[in-house]
Order: structure tokens, then sequence, then C-alpha cells
């Protein structure tokens, strides 16, 4: 019997990245930081770190908070992954602190879980008897707070910001970790083109993880062959990304927007279209097309990344995932949506991802 106990602990561990080792981990920390938010920057697969403008900068750019023309605004979406087995949340609020440079501060919540997961720990006893009722529910949550500002270098064109953040992740009461790092961004406008940089993790950003397991679910770990967590700490290394934009001017009440990002890591992955040992870089591109600032059309591109053939290692081939997206503003309420995961290169689900903004005067 002992060894058809479900491994549940150790699945939530691979979902969420969790090191199960004394050792310090680099890789695939905060995962659910690198989803981003807002339906319309999926909608162009993340391609906005040089022209976003509204409250969810705090994400993509923080200098791009300068660029909020309201005194205050309101930005939430929602998202469900993997087929509606995860769900993800934010919620940002924005507001103007003084109108000389345009200084904007906000504070935003973000929020990936699992919930609802059995714990089947205690559903067969030590004397091999099986009790339904000894099984309960928990969820695995990540959860990051940003408190974000953003404002004009005169009249330069220059803008700057930056993100405090503040990071819980959970999973039920057997196990979480907190964390803290810094995010900074710059944006500049000359003319038709637009320009970003944006700095996550700039002085990297540690977890420290601490587990409490009682001596009786310690033993089923070990009957099923389970390894039992420890305390462990994970860093999260500092990425680059460098950002470039077109605005074609409006011709007939239409308008439209090229852009792209290029995403400079050390995290070790090797499998994007530019990546080494040491770096990798990860382009992505994103096109808008807006009818009299009323009606937005969008479309992105992104991850790309060599797949070997199964049958002869020497052949590879490129695939890239594509997103769109939908937008209308009416009045103060901009509603946006996103299909995100179409044809994607790991096989995920679609996604299917909303997101509202009021603005306030």
């Amino acid at each position: 019997m002992k060894t058809q106990r479900p491994q549940f602990v150790f699945i939530i561990a691979l979902f969420f990245g969790i090191s199960l080792t004394a050792q310090t981990d680099v890789k695939f920390v905060n995962e659910f930081l690198n989803i981003g938010v807002g339906a319309r920057a999926h909608g162009m697969f993340g391609t906005i770190t040089s022209t976003v403008d509204d409250v969810t900068a705090a994400y993509w750019n923080p200098a791009g908070l300068s660029k909020v023309n309201e005194d205050s605004q309101l930005s939430a979406m929602h998202a469900s992954w993997f087929g509606g087995i995860a769900n993800y949340d934010y919620l940002g609020y924005g507001k103007l602190f003084t109108e000389k440079n345009r200084g904007f501060g906000s504070i935003s919540l973000i929020r990936m879980g699992i919930d609802n997961i059995p714990n089947t720990l205690n559903l067969i006893g030590p004397d091999g008897s099986v009790n339904y009722d000894n099984v309960l529910e928990f969820s695995a949550a990540d959860y990051a707070l940003f408190l974000s500002y953003g404002q004009n270098i005169g009249e330069s064109g220059l803008s700057v910001g930056g993100s405090a953040k503040v990071i819980v992740r959970t999973i039920g009461s057997f196990g979480s970790a907190k964390g803290f790092g810094f995010d900074f961004g710059v944006m500049y406008k000359t003319g038709s083109f637009e320009f970003g940089i944006m700095g996550r993790d700039i002085t990297t950003t540690l977890n420290n993880w601490s587990f409490s397991l009682s001596p009786e679910e310690q033993v089923v770990f070990q009957q099923t062959g389970n390894v039992i967590p420890i305390s462990s700490t994970e860093i999260a290394l500092p990425k680059l990304i460098l950002s470039g934009a077109y605005r074609i001017g409006a011709i007939e009440g239409i308008s439209y927007l090229l852009a792209a990002d290029f995403r400079l890591s050390t995290d070790g992955t090797e499998s994007g279209i530019f990546s080494g040992d040491k770096i990798a870089v990860d382009p992505s591109f994103g096109f808008e097309m807006s009818y009299k600032g009323r009606l937005f059309l969008r479309a992105g591109m992104g991850n790309l990344q060599r797949t070997i053939n199964e049958t002869s290692s020497t052949d590879q081939s490129l695939e890239f995932q594509p997103n769109v997206g939908l937008g209308i503003s009416i009045g103060k309420v901009n509603i946006d949506y996103a299909l995100t995961n179409i044809g994607s290169v790991s096989g995920v689900l679609v996604s299917h991802i909303f997101s509202l903004s009021v603005n306030f005067n």
C-alpha cells in the first residue's frame, strides 16, 4: 500500500521550480514573474518595453508610468493557464503625484496559484486503513507586490522609473519563501521612434525557502521515494531588455505601431535562437493597429526556439509562438483581450486573457 500513496507534494514542487536541496539554485527562479500583466501586452507578446503608457508599466518598464495621461488609473487582469488548472490574477492602481515631470506612483499585486489541491498524505493510516476524511485541500500560490514610481527628466524626451518588489511563495502549510528585489527602467522618445531599457532583478533577487513537515509526513516522503525538502536559497540573476518601436501617424484615423524587444539573460537556457553557455538573447516582435484611438488590433511573435528532429539530431528547425489580441476604449474604460500560446512549441493549451482599466480625473 505504501508505494501507491500519491506524490502530490513532489509534483507541486516541480511545477513551482522549488529547490529541494540545500544548494543555491540560480535557474528558473520566480517563473511566474516572466508571464506579464495586461492583455494589451500579451496580444503583442510583451513587446511594449519602449511604449507602455498605463499602470501596467510598473511591471513592463516603470519609466512608462510617466506616460499615463490620467490623474489615477485602476487596472485588473485574469487569465487561466494550463487548461484552467492555474489562475493568474493582477490588480494595479496608480496616481499622479506631481504635474511637473509627470511623477506617477503605483502599487501592484500579482498572484498565480493552484487551488483545491487534495492533501493525501494522511489518506492511509499506519494500520493500512483508508480514511477519506483525512483528505484536506490546500493551495500552492506565488505572490508579488510592486511599489513603483516613474517620471520625466525635464523636456528631453527621457523618462526613468523603478520598482521595489516583495515576493511571497507558499505551498499550503508545508513550505514558504520570501524574496525582495528591484527593477529599473529608462524610456526615450524622439519623433516617431521610441526606445526602452528595462533591468529586472538588477541587484539579483533572493528567495529563501523554509519547510515544516511533521515527522509522520517525512516518513511518507521517505516511503514513496521522495526527497524531503529542506531550507534553501534561490537566486534570480539580472536580466536586461532592450526595446525599440516606430509609430506611423494616423491615415484616415488608422495608426500603426511596430516594436521589437530583445531579452538578455544568463539563466543558462540554450534552446533560444540566440543562446550560448553564458548568455541568451530572446527576441520578440509586436504590432498594433489603432482606429481613432478607440479600436485596436494586435499581434505578436516570440519564444523563438531551435528544435531537434526526433529521428536526426543534426536536423534542427525554427519554431515560434504567435499571439493575437483586441482592444476597445469606451470613455474612461479600456477593455482588452489576448489569445496566447497559439501553436506553442511546448504544446501548452491556449489561454484566454482579459484585462480592464479605468481612468479617473
